[in-house]
């Protein structure tokens, strides 16, 4: 009864997706996916356009290519193992909008690329029944309108039955392509080793490859991009991270499988499509790459046919293959595209019917109803090289986003995400790989101009849809910066002017940021933005942040009751998980020329040079940053110390000096030492150039050369006949800085006196840290 009356209140437990899915399924997932296209497809038009060696290499060099991208897809679903592959990517790394572009890019890629196996098996089907039924013998002219109605009507029954068996739940979608995909693996391995061991019997075979690149190297790029899509099933692995079992471990270790076996299979294949055909094989005296690519997309099937005793046993054989690689390969899109488009609803991107799951399937039917759409238009509308090129550019798109999501996510948020697997060799892969996919996308152009008008016109309408519909609805996520409160508190408040920001922790650190931040906002006639951002720890909800906001409020409160009597103020309380990435975050968005730290002193992570919050946002900040160590309690610097060593940073720290320094009798002493292992520094020609650029008077600018084995020792004992030392940071990359620390640093750490560290912005590295 107890029960009854719960269900009746409507306490019914949402449905959730079932995790059923194993290593071994996500593997075969993959290779369902991969296995089909590359080979039914685009098999005889890579062979016409590039020659015998060129469609080797453009199977070997995709697979490399794609193993890159999937180490930044495995990579990152390891560390985000949720259904929605790259949209959860970017929303992560770079926000709504381009989640929601990278989600909406996702769902037409794997939709259309799932019309494209529909077709496949449609062509070969058709083909199977012209010739071995109705015994009509193909040549490269062969086909008509009628056959081409038969080939859409085809494709549109055999998506159907797999849209259905999508319906049925991710058990059976794993099986059934499971089982599939063993099949077609194997009947491919078979096709494989006929080549193999036709030419063991017929070496003369080899003479196929004589001409290996009749056309050059450029037209590998050609059909590389136009293949491409071959390789993308750990794009489907991907999108199972709320249904896989152990996803951490197993959707990396499927990824890296699949693309490895699925290239193996694709190069051997490519080698016995090749020498299947000899001279006297009824070629009409064309070489047999020529002849084989005259076919187009039936060209593979073909060539195949001569590799068996019997041509009619080799087209049966040529069929079960299809069967198997088609169907499964389109039994994996639609999954991907349901999943995909199921994110975009889940999150509100899209209406509440995307995100429908089925209660007792626990499949979200809502979502696969909508890509079903997608699939049968562009089965019955788009020819079949449309369709795959349209697939493929759609693919390196989405391929490239997520290999700056990569490098982005990494580099911001490492420390925030548990990782089961990262590559080696980081960012190398993931830049080989952007580099190589925009050249790709550029080269399908040569193919057909169909996919840059169906792309960008997709993409434009996501744009569109996104600001018309999503941007006011999407609904917040844990990983993402939440502005709790923003208030202006001046009428005057400019946003042109020169913006300084200050980070404030709490209301002891807030005091001694207070004078400082003054003398530095006098000097730049600035506008003041106060930030605190609220540290929630992680077991604590999204909704309950504002139960810990009074701290940073007392902060702010107390600065901006200084500060507002003499500059324009605005305060912010914003929620992260990070704090560093909160506030790198802010700088951006601001677009903020100066940031002012307090810092306590000490790093409290041996990983950290500085400290784990202080360190990413020295590195990654696009702005001129001043880190404070004890300057509060209205001290007074009459000498301050500014070691330099010529680096860019030196002269950010002279200008710093000349504003903290008491401006009546305050003197700078520019110092350097002489260790003898560095280039000599012209100190003169420095402080000369210095002192006219800020007009410093001379009498207050000391310039200072000692000779010592040891930098830091020499400045140490330098500071304390100092009040202040200002440092300049270095400008090496946090990753190399983790194996020990720079000098500055070591200073900073041990010096008794206050110190300032100062970073300057750096040109054209800033403008790449502000945009990306």
């Amino acid at each position: 009864m107890v029960a009854d009356s719960k269900q009746a209140q409507g306490a019914i437990p949402t449905p959730e997706l079932s995790r059923e899915l194993s290593l071994f399924h996500l593997t075969m997932m993959g290779l369902g996916m991969m296995i089909g296209a590359g080979v039914f497809v685009g098999m005889g038009r890579s062979i016409g356009e590039a020659g015998p060696g060129g469609a080797v290499l453009t199977f070997a060099l995709n697979g490399l290519l794609a193993i890159f991208t999937a180490m930044s897809y495995a990579e990152l679903s390891s560390a985000i193992p949720r259904a929605g592959g790259a949209y959860n990517f970017a929303r992560i790394g770079f926000g709504r909008q381009a989640s929601f572009i990278a989600g909406w890019m996702e769902w037409f890629a794997s939709s259309i690329a799932g019309s494209m196996y529909a077709l496949a098996f449609a062509i070969y089907t058709v083909r199977f029944v012209r010739i071995a039924i109705l015994h009509h013998t193909p040549t490269a002219d062969s086909g008509g309108i009628t056959e081409d109605v038969a080939i859409k009507a085809v494709a549109v029954i055999t998506a159907g039955v797999f849209l259905y068996i999508n319906y049925r739940g991710a058990s059976e979608t794993g099986k059934i392509g499971a089982f599939i995909t063993v099949g077609q693996t194997l009947f491919l391995l078979v096709i494989g080793v006929a080549g193999i061991v036709a030419v063991v019997r017929d070496p003369s075979r080899l003479e196929n490859f004589s001409n290996f690149m009749p056309k050059g190297w450029p037209r590998l790029f050609v059909t590389m991009g136009l293949t491409y899509v071959a390789f993308e099933g750990f794009e489907v692995i991907a999108q199972a991270g709320d249904e896989a079992i152990n996803p951490r471990q197993n959707l990396p270790k499927a990824m890296i499988y699949s693309v490895f076996i699925v290239t193996i299979i694709y190069v051997i294949v490519t080698f016995s499509t090749i020498v299947a055909v000899k001279v006297g094989d009824n070629t009409g005296g064309l070489p047999a790459w020529k002849w084989i690519g005259s076919f187009e997309e039936e060209g593979f099937g073909e060539a195949v046919a001569f590799l068996m005793p019997y041509k009619g046993l080799g087209n049966f054989i040529l069929t079960l293959a299809v069967i198997f690689s088609s169907t499964s390969a389109l039994n994996a899109t639609i999954y991907s595209a349901t999943r995909a488009s199921y994110a975009l609803g889940r999150d509100k991107m899209l209406p509440g019917i995307f995100a429908v799951i089925h209660r007792t399937r626990n499949t979200p039917h809502g979502a696969l109803a909508c890509t079903s759409v997608i699939i049968l238009i562009v089965a019955t509308v788009l020819p079949t090289k449309g369709v795959a090129a349209s697939a493929s550019i759609m693919f390196l798109f989405l391929f490239f986003m997520v290999n700056l999501c990569a490098i982005k996510i990494r580099r911001s948020m490492a420390d925030e995400l548990i990782y089961g697997f990262m590559m080696p060799l980081f960012p190398l892969f993931p830049i080989i790989a952007i580099i190589c996919q925009g050249i790709l996308a550029f080269e399908l152009r040569e193919i057909t101009i169909i996919p840059w008008i169906v792309a960008p016109a997709w993409i434009g309408v996501g744009f569109i849809i996104y600001h018309v519909y999503s941007k006011s609805r999407a609904i917040a996520t844990e990983d993402e910066i939440h502005v709790l409160e923003e208030e202006t508190h001046h009428d005057e408040y400019v946003s042109d002017k020169y913006q300084v920001m200050v980070a404030v922790a709490n209301p002891s650190n807030a005091a001694e940021l207070v004078q400082s931040t003054y003398k530095l906002c006098g000097a730049k006639n600035a506008r003041v933005e106060l930030i605190h951002m609220v540290p929630v720890p992680d077991q604590v909800a999204l909704t309950d942040a504002e139960k810990y906001i009074k701290a940073g409020k007392e902060g702010l409160l107390e600065a901006m009751l200084y500060l507002s009597l003499h500059f324009p103020i605005k305060t912010t309380l914003r929620y992260c998980r990070n704090i560093a990435r909160g506030i790198v975050s802010a700088v951006r968005e601001k677009k903020t020329d100066m940031l002012v730290l307090g810092w306590h002193g000490k790093a409290s992570n041996q990983m950290f040079n500085i400290g784990a919050t202080v360190d990413p946002i020295i590195e990654q900040s696009p702005c001129n940053i001043v880190m404070l160590k004890d300057c509060g309690g209205n001290k007074e610097f009459k000498k301050v110390l500014v070691p330099v060593a010529g680096g860019p940073n030196g002269k950010f720290a002279v200008e710093i000096a000349s504003i903290m320094a008491q401006s009546d009798g305050g003197t700078i002493t520019v110092f350097t030492v002489d260790t003898g292992r560095s280039t000599k520094f012209d100190m003169e020609k420095f402080c000369k150039e210095q002192a006219t650029l800020l007009n410093i008077d001379h009498n207050r600018l000391k310039c200072k050369t000692v000779t010592a084995k040891s930098a830091v020792l020499a400045i140490m004992k330098e500071s304390r006949h100092h009040d202040l030392v200002v440092l300049g940071t270095t400008q090496k990359p946090l990753l190399v800085q983790m194996a020990r620390q720079s000098l500055p640093e070591k200073i900073a750490c041990r010096c008794k006196k206050p110190v300032v560290m100062v970073k300057s912005n750096a040109g054209v590295r800033t403008w790449i840290k502000r945009w990306i």
